[in-house]
């Protein structure tokens, strides 16, 4: 059995309440030695937070999704630094723009994010990614962040465009692939995956979401990561343990403080 990393997972969502522990079990029988569970609402932190300090295997992240822009209250870069600096924290997120659903107003999304990436150099680091319909805002606002030094993170559950790709990859991102990648009308997303190098790639699961073939339609958990990289390695021709090693140490080398 392979050892992976679910570098993306939303374990304090509702969805897992009946069955938390038996989904870390599962885990864990199928590989899935350390998972990232992502914050999505700074007022609920304490909830994503706890869950990483009650279990060796697991590290968090702090920050304000897309949706949530408009609703939460307003956090400066300096509240985000000092929440990061709890030893479970290792990355700041997820945040970004979501021009797709619109849920909250651009604009403020754009505050939002920006002030994430600020907390991102800040803290030293990384920060998580989301991007949907919004690759020109995205790029510019981590590109103004990139001229200021000091930035890293990952595009996460990736599926926008090359342009996007290369230019996150020319800041020195790296970029994960979910359980979209699996399904049958994501030809273009697999092409775009051919072209990122493999000690730039991650896998993870983003669930409760996006569960992959053969298991779309069922609510994710993290050990169906392994269904996503072995889809992967396939279509990269690589064997999955390498595939396995080669993410592994990805995120070992971007959330540093993960195995500080």
């Amino acid at each position: 059995m392979v050892s992976l990393v679910d570098s993306h997972c939303h374990l304090d969502f509702e969805d897992f309440g009946a069955d938390f522990d038996a989904v870390l079990t599962r885990a864990r029988e199928n590989g899935v030695e350390r998972m990232l569970t992502i914050c999505t609402r700074v007022t609920k932190f304490d909830q994503v937070l706890a869950i990483a300090a009650a279990h060796d295997n697991i590290r968090c992240t702090v920050g304000i999704h897309p949706h949530e822009a408009e609703y939460e209250p307003d956090v400066d870069a300096a509240r985000l630094v000092a929440l990061a600096k709890h030893p479970k924290v290792v990355g700041i997120g997820e945040a970004g723009l979501d021009y797709f659903y619109d849920k909250s107003p651009r604009e403020r999304q754009q505050q939002v994010f920006a002030t994430h990436i600020e907390a991102s150099r800040e803290s030293g680091l990384p920060i998580v990614v989301h991007s949907r319909d919004a690759d020109e805002d995205t790029v510019r606002l981590l590109q103004e962040g990139a001229r200021k030094g000091g930035l890293t993170g990952v595009i996460h559950c990736f599926t926008s465009t090359q342009y996007l790709a290369d230019a996150a990859l020319e800041m020195g991102f790296y970029i994960s692939l979910s359980g979209i990648v699996t399904f049958k009308n994501a030809a273009a997303l697999r092409d775009i995956a051919k072209t990122i190098p493999h000690d730039r790639l991650l896998v993870e699961t983003d669930s409760p979401y996006l569960a992959p073939i053969p298991m779309r339609g069922k609510r994710n958990e993290p050990a169906f990561v392994k269904h996503t990289a072995s889809f992967v390695a396939d279509f990269l021709g690589l064997p999955v343990a390498d595939l396995a090693r080669q993410t592994t140490a990805n995120f070992d080398r971007l959330f540093t403080k993960a195995v500080a």
